[in-house]
Formats: C-alpha cells, structure tokens, sequence
C-alpha cells in the first residue's frame, strides 16, 4: 500500500491545531483552527534534508491570541485597513467601532479570530487537502457588519507547495461588502535585508501618515517615480522600508500572477501565487518580535480603505445566494542539485 500525506489533531497550548506530514517527512505544515491560521510550513531542503521552515507565524497561545503582526491570518471581510473604523454602503452609514473614542484603528476583518472547524480532508500519497469552515460572521455578531457571510478556506499541501482558496457566501438577505487575503510572513535568512525581491507591479498606491490611500486618482503613483520601493527588476531588499500596497500587476501563464523572494547565497525562491488583486508588502518594520526577520507579501482581493472608494463598489458587491473566490498560495523553488 502507498503511504499517504497524514493528518493529525494537536494543540498550541488551549488552542486547537492541525499538523499536515508529507508520508517521507518531506513536507509539514501546522494550521490554527483559530482564524484558519498557517502558524508554520516547513519543506525539506539542503544535503542533509533537514525540514527548514519557511514562514514567521505565531510561537504560542499567547501570540495567537494577541494577533499582534496578524500573522498568516485570513483576511474578511476587508483587508487592511477601514479609515477612522466607519463606512457607508447601499446608503447606510456604518461603525466598526461604535462608542470608541481616540484611536480609532480596525484592519484585517473578523476571520483572523473567528474559530473554523475542519469541515472534509483528504489525503493522498502527493498531498493533503484540508477544507476548514466558519458560520460566526452574522448579523449582530461583528458591529458595523450586519451582514450574513458562510467562510470557507481549502489548504491544499504538496512537496513544495501550500496553496488557499478563500470562498465568501453571502447566505443574508442583503448585498454584502467583501473582500479577503491573506497576511503571511515568509523568510528564508534572516534579517530579510540580502534577499532578493520581484514585484510584477507597475503602480504604487500612495497613503496618508495613517497608512489610508489618498483620495480618487492621487492614490495612484507609476513605480518610475518611487525607486526606492520599485521591485519590478528583481533587487536587493536592503534597508527598504515598506509598508505599502502595489497595484496593476502582470499575470503570467494562465493569468498566475507571482511575486518572487530569493536567497542569492542559496538559490532557494518562493514564489507567492496569485489570481488578480493586489499586492501588499510590509518589511516588518515595527513588530513586536523580530523585526525585519520576515517580510510579508499580503495578496489581496481590494486595496486598503475598499469599503470608502467607490471604484471598489462593484467588486465588492456579494449578493444573497452567491459566492465568490480568491485563489493564492506559495511555491518552494530549491536549486537543481
């Protein structure tokens, strides 16, 4: 009989976790039911074929808990940030944070810390499939989102691949706003300052001190007047600090967009895959714990502040009875030995 990829239950003290094994060791990956969160993904590499791990996620309960840097959390239904916590949709005007006074910060939506149950998995001797579910997101439950929103994230592990795809169906009466992605920190040395960085992007979209992009076309910049934030050739990270999101990207075969991070003293890339949307990049800059030790390369469906432009109506428009999806995920690329 062929082995085949295992799944396992474990816990991260209190909090419930999935280990994905690869049936030769060869790949693991450990998943949160807390927020469907990725808290590690570890391929096999070098001569000695030891796992190397491959992101910067979440050590503990307590991290988790805290969210501080969102690590690998799932974003919806808006990603990044709302400005000032309100917005106005189909003529209404809504509060994220209803009776806050002073900073008034939300990003990253409700998922990150909604509890998912595993829903179906399905393993095979190339890889494991993992369809992870929540029904928390109704009205009354989140303030300023009464709307009714059915989660779905499938996991899908290979021998040098995780990919995600994101489903949101409105199940309410009322068309929904919405928007999902995804906020994993990668690493591959440490700090990221000598890897290698491509962005197949041609636009910067420009922000206020509050990180919220500037008003209609303003928030539009072409990447020829921002060199210093300008990965279209692939170049060193170095001191760049960025916390922005890059816009009018060029897909490649069948329209997979991909943004690649290499380590030039190993040859090794990870290539993060994408189906439309945009691409948000922070050099981890201001986290609590290892600063500049992993970089985040955030696919998403909107640009920050979505809910308040109205050039994102459309897209974000969920109607009552459907469903839409966001496919991405990340490729381990080891040099030809």
């Amino acid at each position: 009989m062929t082995a085949e990829y295992r799944i396992a239950e474990n816990r991260l003290g209190g909090e419930p976790t999935l280990v994905v094994s690869a049936p030769d060791d060869s790949a693991r990956a450990v998943l949160a039911l807390r927020g469907a969160t990725l808290l590690s993904w570890q391929v096999r590499h070098g001569p000695a074929g030891r796992l190397k791990e491959l992101t910067d996620g979440y050590r503990d309960e307590e991290e988790l808990l805290s969210q501080d840097g969102v690590r690998a959390g799932l974003m919806a239904p808006f990603t990044n940030r709302i400005a000032d916590g309100r917005y106005r949709y189909d003529g209404h005007d809504h509060d994220l944070l209803p009776g806050r006074l002073g900073a008034r910060t939300i990003y990253h939506g409700f998922a990150r810390e909604t509890p998912f149950e595993l829903a179906h998995a399905t393993t095979t001797a190339d890889s494991a499939r993992l369809l992870l579910r929540t029904t928390s997101i109704r009205p009354g439950r989140y303030p300023g989102y009464p709307f009714a929103l059915d989660l779905e994230a499938e996991f899908t592990v290979t021998a040098r691949e995780l990919s995600i795809e994101i489903r949101a169906t409105n199940v309410g009466d009322a068309t929904a706003p919405c928007a999902v992605g995804w906020h994993p920190y990668f690493t591959l040395s440490r700090p990221i300052d000598d890897l290698v960085l491509h962005i197949p992007a041609h636009t910067l979209i420009r922000t206020d001190p509050s990180l919220i992009p500037l008003p209609g076309a303003d928030a539009t910049l072409p990447l020829d007047h921002c060199p210093e934030v300008d990965f279209r050739a692939p170049k060193r990270v170095g001191g760049a600090v960025v916390d922005a999101c890059y816009a009018d990207l060029t897909p490649g075969p069948g329209g997979r967009i991909e943004t690649v991070l290499a380590d030039p003293a190993t040859g090794e890339e990870l290539r993060v895959w994408q189906y439309g949307g945009y691409m948000h990049v922070f050099t981890g800059d201001t986290l609590a714990r290892d600063r500049r030790a992993s970089i985040a390369l955030e696919p998403v469906e909107t640009m920050t502040n979505a809910f308040n432009r109205p050039e994102h109506t459309a897209a974000l428009a969920l109607e009552p009875g459907r469903r839409r999806e966001f496919s991405f995920g990340v490729t381990h690329a080891a040099p030809a030995t």
